[in-house]
């Protein structure tokens, strides 16, 4: 099934000069920034804070989920391996990603706020499962919860985004609301970490199970666009005056699209490089990245004494180091700062330039960050990733928004969530996997302890050396400094390699999204007065 070309009429605009009454595949004139600032209205600025409140909590524990998982149990973790951790992420991902491409449609269908109270409540349970249980299998079972909450969430609040909102300030929308998102992005982890240093992994959870509940006192202020439209509707079936089809059926009618299966596969490309920075960047920090000299050069020698610094830092208790929540944190702290200006500058883009571009950043990004261990140009990486981040993530949910049918919005946003249950549930068990046989310094540690000292595989197994101890044994053998030690194996085994990898599966992403892009402009032009399509820009 082909795309609808647009009609000859408009054939004397270029796409860029489309309205949106045109082909919904042409991009459009945006508003300027402040216009279209001013042109966003209450229910979206309502939607913004619910998703800032969601974001809060679920990166409160997901930045953090990773420390909690691989540290050793004498550090209050549950000592598991980074490839034992990739299963708990890759399940984690596919139910979060699987789930909403088959209840996209029930929030078109049954109401945006229904769907949004039931997120709520199983978010709550699942924050207050992690603090209950405090084991492997009990964060395994809250991270279900979570994943299934955040799943029925989003195509409600993505849903009501975009029907509350139009084609000529939905660059800006987007982009705004990406930077809302990121406030509770930035502050979550920062509030995580100050729970966890000062009081325990389980006031954590219990911390982050209050902030979600505060979505339920925003839905008391929420009203859902178009609400009159879906009750009347409901009321034409209940009549027997409308026959809609199945769900799983308007689904699969809507996926023989083929502009929109290809941008799917596409981007499931996309989301096995982009996640790498959540869940592998922490751990990767903890092992390789020293802090001090970033420390030294902000605060001096004595390090940083102001409690506020420290806490909107994200450093130790001591003030000499910043935590690897901090470092990772730098992300959503720019996004939080800048969004709305890159928006803008996306707004003057097609859509899919902008996609392209913000991709080939995040690239250069993974290939900084594998190229060198030195804070400051791990700093640089993340503020190069953030860029790329703020230039692609937005647009491809608003891509998807602007071309869904109108009466379909929430189901292809549930529909973006397949490229993420592919791409996001491989790299998932792939990025700690291959960061636990090429990066991860407790294995090198144990595999240094085996090659050049001698010991036994049995001696330097988990049952007999657990996990997390590795490191300390060789420093404690060999009577070299962890800096030293930490130096020497970093060059022995090339821990950056992991990087390397994804950055190459995120080049393959941003051929893919060039191809792409021509192909769109192609039928986004009207046809020439002979019936032929105009060669593609």
């Amino acid at each position: 099934m082909n795309p609808t070309l647009p009609d000859p009429s408009v054939s004397a605009r270029g796409p860029w000069d489309a309205q949106p009454s045109d082909n919904p595949l042409a991009d459009v004139k945006q508003l300027g920034m402040w216009a279209a600032i001013a042109s966003l209205g209450y229910v979206f600025w309502i939607v913004a804070v619910m998703e800032m409140v969601e974001r809060l909590a679920f990166y409160g524990v997901r930045a953090t989920a990773t420390l909690y998982a691989t540290r050793p149990a004498s550090e209050h973790g549950l000592g598991v391996t980074m490839a034992a951790f990739g299963t708990l992420l890759m399940t984690w991902n596919l139910l979060q990603s699987l789930v909403p491409i088959f209840t996209g449609g029930l929030s078109d269908r049954y109401g945006y706020k229904q769907t949004i109270f039931a997120s709520t409540v199983l978010k709550c349970l699942g924050y207050l499962i992690m603090a209950w249980w405090q084991t492997y299998t009990g964060f395994f079972v809250g991270a279900m919860f979570l994943a299934i909450g955040t799943a029925i969430f989003k195509p409600g609040i993505q849903g009501t985004l975009i029907k509350a909102t139009h084609r000529r300030n939905s660059s800006m929308a987007w982009g705004i609301f990406y930077q809302t998102v990121n406030i509770g992005g930035w502050i979550g982890p920062l509030i995580a970490l100050y729970m966890r240093s000062h009081l325990g992994w389980q006031a954590v959870f219990y911390t982050n199970a209050a902030f979600i509940c505060l979505n339920f006192l925003l839905l008391l202020t929420y009203r859902e666009p178009g609400l009159e439209e879906r009750l009347a509707r409901r009321e034409r079936i209940r009549a027997g005056l409308e026959h809609p089809p199945p769900l799983w059926r308007e689904a699969l009618a809507e996926l023989r699209k083929p502009h929109l299966t290809l941008y799917l596969l596409i981007f499931s490309v996309w989301w096995l490089m982009f996640p790498m920075l959540w869940d592998v960047l922490p751990r990767y920090v903890e092992d390789w990245v020293d802090t001090r000299p970033m420390v030294t050069f902000l605060f001096g020698a004595d390090g940083a004494q102001n409690p506020i610094v420290k806490f909107f830092l994200g450093m130790d208790p001591a003030g000499h180091r910043i935590q690897p929540e901090g470092i990772v944190n730098i992300n959503a702290a720019m996004i939080m700062l800048t969004c709305f200006l890159f928006a803008g500058l996306s707004a003057r883009m097609r859509a899919t330039d902008s996609l392209l571009v913000g991709t080939l950043l995040v690239v250069a990004a993974l290939a900084l960050l594998g190229a060198t261990r030195q804070v400051g140009w791990v700093v640089a990486a993340l503020l190069v990733f953030s860029v790329g981040e703020m230039l692609a993530s937005p647009k491809y949910s608003e891509f998807l928004g602007n071309v869904a049918p109108a009466d379909k919005k929430a189901m292809w946003i549930g529909f973006s969530q397949a490229p993420i249950l592919i791409g996001w549930t491989l790299e998932g068990k792939l990025g700690p996997l291959l960061y636990h046989y090429l990066s991860d310094k407790d294995q090198l540690a144990r595999d240094t302890l085996v090659r050049q000292l001698g010991w036994s595989a049995e001696s330097v197994s988990t049952a007999a050396l657990p996990v997390g101890e590795a490191f300390r044994k060789l420093v404690e053998v060999t009577g070299q400094s962890p800096e030293a030690l930490t130096r020497e194996l970093a060059a022995a085994y090339s821990v950056g390699l992991t990087w390397y990898a994804f950055a190459g599966v995120g080049l393959l992403a941003a051929g893919m999204i060039y191809l792409y892009g021509r192909w769109i402009r192609r039928l986004a032009q009207p046809p020439s007065q002979f019936g032929v399509d105009r060669a593609p820009q």
